[in-house]
């Protein structure tokens, strides 16, 4: 058979060509060509560091490596692959597991050793460059020009034709005259919520022309980021103040603040915006607040541990999509709602609120009530049945594929035996006994492991088990030992809560209960465990709760169709 073949294509920034894509998948699809393979697909990611391996077309790359898609991974070069040793070695790993091999255009097949040293010059290659972008940007400000983006307040010079250097900025007047009334403002007593909620209401745009927010102004001290805490208005470039170092799990950046002697200070007198008396006031009021909130970041009039709630997180405003957040003491609003005195920064013009009560009750009724109708459970299981009927019909045709390649396997080792039997011996034979004798016993796993989904099977009272089940949970709530665990299992239920102002009725919200059907007939079907307080003696009959049983089955084979249900409560 032909093999298959794919190619991966990655370049790093947006400053770089974006016909570089196709520039890679080019020279790849020349050397599957002069191959004889065939190609079936190209991965590609666009402006995207090899320095994780957090990217949307490797992972999809390497699921479809998983499933046994193609044969053959293409790429330019090993740093295209990622620019981490550890990554490029994992990567490796996976795909021989898969049975695929690797290779680069001007390399050919990639063995460990070119993994090895190549996947350790990538990483060099990107430790170099990032050292040079640091002396570029030290360089930059030391003497006093912008090192990486621009403050809002001031305009990018563009250097003149032929000119090096670049970075220079010059003040942008009306900007200047927004960052002088917001840093007077907050002098005066007026929160960052308020002035971002009256810039709103005016139509000031923000940085990047987008609304203003109250951290936009607010910022953190320790990393001067905000408004009041850039120093470039008061004539001073502060620049290494943090370093954001990538989390190899999550492949996010983490700002850590620098020790003080190593932030750089350069004076920007023509820069200034703010006199000193007015930004010695900002300081001295950012001062107070924190004096009258030791040991807490939590801002004026925010209390400074958050109480958990039920519903906190699931809440969505059906008008601007933002989230639905406590607002009083037991009162629930849109966070970004015009109305004054609320977390909103002015965005979103619903103001119609909820109490904390009034939700709960509704959530927690409409799972009880409406949530597992017959009708949706006899479609989900006719679903999933047609479902499982396919998974087995690709299951018997990927045996029938395994034991044709057996048997091909057995044929050959006994040729081997025979050669072997009639005197001849040498290292290639060896090789070759090995290699093959492993290739069986792989195809023996395999086809040991491939196991046919379970059938569904519900009890003919499921709707009735099911509502008894949340309210077990929902009396767990009132139970000190009991409460946290009977939280999660309710929230597991719901994926998302939706409130719209009701336009029939006024001060009435719509609410949208969007549930998973998997998880809700798990729980019926006994799937999440009894709760029991910590002095209850273990039921002789009782089930331990399973970790992966039928509701991660449900959600993995009835698909998106039934994975997320809507309910109008």
């Amino acid at each position: 058979m032909t093999k298959r073949a794919v190619v991966y294509a990655r370049y790093s920034t947006e400053h770089q060509r974006a016909a570089s894509i196709a520039d890679q998948v080019e020279v790849c699809r020349r050397y599957i060509d002069r191959s004889g393979w065939t190609l079936t697909k190209c991965y590609d990611d666009a402006a995207i560091s090899g320095a994780s391996r957090h990217r949307p077309g490797y992972l999809s790359l390497l699921a479809d490596a998983e499933a046994g898609k193609f044969d053959v991974l293409v790429c330019e070069a090993v740093d295209r692959l990622g620019r981490n040793l550890a990554d490029v070695a994992g990567l490796y790993d996976q795909l021989t597991f898969a049975r695929v091999e690797i290779h680069a255009v001007a390399v050919g097949h990639l063995t460990q050793m070119h993994i090895g040293i190549m996947g350790t010059m990538a990483q060099m290659s990107l430790s170099d460059t990032r050292d040079k972008v640091r002396r570029a940007q030290l360089g930059r400000a030391r003497a006093g020009r912008t090192p990486a983006g621009h403050a809002f307040g001031y305009d990018i010079v563009l250097p003149a034709p032929g000119a090096k250097e670049a970075g220079e900025r010059r003040i942008n007047e009306a900007e200047a005259e927004i960052v002088r009334r917001i840093l007077q403002s907050y002098a005066d007593g007026l929160s960052p919520r308020h002035i971002a909620h009256a810039l709103n209401e005016e139509g000031v745009p923000g940085p990047g022309g987008r609304p203003w927010c109250d951290t936009t102004i607010r910022g953190q001290v320790g990393r001067g980021t905000g408004l009041l805490n850039n120093t470039v208005y008061r004539d001073e470039l502060c620049w290494d103040r943090c370093s954001y170092v990538k989390n190899p799990k999550t492949g996010k950046k983490t700002a850590r603040v620098n020790p003080v002697e190593r932030w750089e200070r350069t004076p920007v007198p023509e820069l200034r915006i703010v006199d000193d008396a007015l930004w010695a006031r900002v300081k001295d009021r950012q001062k107070e607040a924190r004096q009258a909130r030791p040991g807490t970041t939590a801002q004026p009039g925010q209390p400074n541990h958050r109480q958990k709630f039920l519903l906190s997180g699931l809440l969505t405003c059906g008008s601007c999509g933002g989230g639905y957040t406590i607002i009083g003491a037991d009162r629930y609003g849109c966070a970004a709602t015009r109305s004054k005195g609320t977390s909103g920064n002015g965005t979103c013009r619903n103001r119609t609120t909820i109490t904390k009560q009034a939700i709960e009750t509704r959530v927690l009724g409409g799972l009880k009530e409406r949530m597992l109708a017959p009708d949706l459970v006899a479609a989900f299981v006719a679903e999933f049945a047609a479902e499982c009927a396919r998974l087995d019909r690709d299951r018997a045709g990927e045996d029938v594929k395994l034991n044709k390649e057996r048997a091909v396997v057995e044929r050959s080792l006994k040729g081997i035996m025979a050669a072997i039997e009639g005197g001849a011996w040498n290292e290639i034979l060896r090789d070759r006994l090995t290699e093959l004798e492993t290739r069986r016993t792989q195809i023996d796993r395999d086809l040991a492991a491939t196991v046919a989904p379970s059938p569904v099977t519900l009890h003919p009272n499921a709707a009735g088990l099911y509502a008894a089940r949340v309210g077990e949970l929902e009396a767990a709530l009132n139970e000190p030992d009991l409460i946290e665990e009977a939280i999660r299992g309710i929230r597991s239920l719901v994926k998302q809560i939706v409130l719209t102002p009701d336009p029939d009725a006024p001060n009435k919200l719509s609410v949208d209960l969007h549930g998973d059907l998997a998880l809700i007939l798990s729980l019926a079907s006994g799937g999440i465990g009894r709760l029991a307080k910590s002095g209850d003696a273990p039921s002789r009959n009782a089930k331990p709760p399973r970790t992966v049983g039928l509701g991660s089955q449900l959600s993995m084979v009835a698909g998106i169709r039934f994975e997320l249900m809507t309910f109008r409560l």
